[in-house]
């Protein structure tokens, strides 16, 4: 399932280092206001989708696609927001437990 993504980024790379006369994709990452349009026309669209209740995978799939586009061809790397993702992950666990053993100490107090 993730290669898939993986595939999706590694196209990117290759067409940005090797670009193919007429592909779309070299179209999104050599023109970034392109690539901004398409990302922002896609997320309405997926919005609908969702409350229309029809379509919705199929947006989906563009919305990840044209966000894919947009950061390669703005130089984000996918690695590095994965890793921010990661330290968030870190982070609210940390306020999880924290929060977990404020309660307990406070009902412990309370209870006695």
């Amino acid at each position: 399932m993730l290669n898939t993504l993986e595939n999706l980024i590694k196209l990117a790379r290759e067409r940005k280092s090797s670009p193919v006369e007429g592909s779309y994709t070299n179209k999104l990452l050599t023109d970034k206001l392109l690539s901004k349009a398409k990302v922002l026309e896609e997320v309405d669209e997926l919005i609908e989708a969702v409350e229309e209740n029809s379509n919705k995978i199929h947006e989906a799939a563009d919305v990840l696609y044209h966000l894919l586009m947009y950061l390669e061809a703005n130089d984000i790397k996918i690695e590095e927001v994965m890793k921010e993702l990661e330290k968030r992950k870190k982070w609210v666990t940390t306020i999880i437990i924290s929060l977990q053993k404020f309660y307990v100490e406070r009902y412990l107090v309370i209870k006695f």
